[in-house]
């Protein structure tokens, strides 16, 4: 797959987009993940508990979405759209890698990832924090496009401060295993800002990946920020205080990286973004919209996403456009001064940076997760967003659903029986999107 084709640099993009008056200096680029982050648990998405004051500032500064969404209800698969502008399963990841064969449901396929095209374009590329696309040879990041790397490839920490899952110690600073002592968020933090450092001493633009554990299960957040929290809310019961503490403690190590790329003076674009719903047992709030990770309902996929970019994204604004995370991968090669491979599936999201009010057409995105245990025993949930209509299929053994997002946004009312026709067609059009889907093998390690 050729996810890139090199132009002459931003005359490539100029001819795209006369209207464009961004700069020509290709930037620096940041792009934050962070894990099982409800839509509704940032104060600048509305949450009226938690002190999230670095990326509150970071969407002043810049844009907000919406409705942004994960391209699926869970890690791995929507790890691969990020990594490849594809749909998951169209690259072999249709579910969560793991540590264990027989819990395992993805294998990313050799398709050209992001870090490797930026990297063809002249970007140096580092990737921070959690992997979780792969455990083996092959699969490993410097694999796979970046140059940098110092985090961790599994799945989920059974401890933050262990950094163990199974009694695997999946911490690597390159290929090299590690015993670092701290919290994992605190980690990803430090490394980092060492990171930023080292890559802007050099005058070729950076791509930094940094990807944090948190909030993730187990809800552990340092015995300092939970004291914080409990003083602060003492009527808060201590599920939602930890996550609380969890969240705003990952906000002060984004605002650690952060102050490290402002100290740089570079051009920098800085992106934030969920890889699903929050987990609604943990104490996420997804912002009323209905259920929460694992789920095909709109709060397990629905995510907070900024965009900052001084002096070409517009301060405080907000879109309410439609994106998914395997626009990603299109956007940010555009904006390095390339073309997108016709075979992407994203689209690039430059159009809605530069005009927030922008009309959009009518968009067809797909979802398909597949899980093992007695819930799913290997087999698939999916939906399809068709415009405003959505069908969702959220049990294997369950029926269709079909909801209208514009007039029923928290899908409160399903409408199969009423449109037949409707539930048919969209059907169809999902059954083929699945047997896309089922021409890449998704098992090996």
């Amino acid at each position: 797959m050729t996810g890139f084709r090199l132009s002459l640099a931003v005359l490539a993009a100029i001819c795209c987009y006369p209207q464009t008056a961004w700069s020509a200096e290709r930037p620096d680029i940041v792009l934050i993940v962070a894990d099982d982050l409800g839509w509704g648990d940032l104060g600048c998405y509305g949450s009226n508990d938690i002190l999230s004051p670095n990326l509150d500032e970071l969407a002043e500064g810049g844009q907000r979405w919406t409705q942004f969404y994960a391209n699926c209800c869970v890690c791995s698969p929507t790890r691969a759209s990020i990594m490849t502008g594809c749909y998951p399963d169209r690259v072999g990841v249709p579910g969560v890698i793991r540590t264990h064969a027989h819990n395992s449901w993805g294998k990313l396929a050799a398709v050209e990832t992001l870090p490797q095209v930026l990297g063809h374009a002249g970007y140096q590329t580092a990737c921070v924090g959690k992997w979780h696309l792969g455990l083996t040879a092959g699969d490993h990041p410097l694999d796979r496009g970046f140059q940098h790397f110092h985090g961790f490839l599994g799945d989920m920490m059974d401890d933050y401060f262990s950094h163990l899952r199974h009694d695997d110690n999946y911490m690597r600073l390159g290929r090299t295993e590690i015993n670092p002592a701290g919290h994992a968020t605190e980690l990803f933090a430090n490394w980092s800002v060492r990171l930023v450092d080292q890559l802007a001493a050099s005058s070729d633009p950076y791509f930094l990946y940094l990807a944090f554990n948190a909030p993730h299960t187990p809800i552990q957040p340092p015995p300092a920020a939970l004291a914080r929290v409990q003083a602060r809310l003492p009527e808060t019961p201590l599920r939602r205080a930890k996550l609380i503490a969890l969240i705003e403690d990952m906000d002060r190590a984004i605002g650690q990286v952060l102050e490290r790329v402002r100290a740089t003076q570079r051009e920098t674009l800085v992106v934030f973004v969920s890889d699903n719903g929050g987990q609604l047992n943990a104490g996420a709030n997804n912002g009323g919209l209905r259920d929460g990770k694992q789920s095909n309902y709109e709060g397990g996929l629905r995510i907070p996403a900024i965009f900052h970019w001084p002096g070409q994204i517009a301060a405080g604004s907000q879109t309410d456009a439609i994106g998914v995370t395997m626009d990603l991968m299109p956007t940010l090669i555009e904006i390095a001064g390339g073309t997108p491979g016709e075979e992407l599936d994203g689209q690039s999201l430059q159009p809605w940076l530069r005009d927030s009010q922008r009309q959009q057409p009518p968009r067809e995105i797909y979802y398909v997760r597949r899980e093992g245990g007695q819930r799913y025993v290997g087999l698939t949930i999916e939906a399809l967003r068709s415009g405003d209509w959505k069908l969702v299929h959220n049990v294997p053994t369950g029926p269709f659903e079909l909801y209208n997002l514009r007039q029923d946004p928290l899908e409160q009312h399903d409408l199969a029986k009423q449109h037949p026709d409707q539930l048919r067609r969209l059907m169809n059009a999902l059954m083929l999107h699945i047997q896309r889907g089922g021409q890449v093998p998704w098992q090996g390690r």
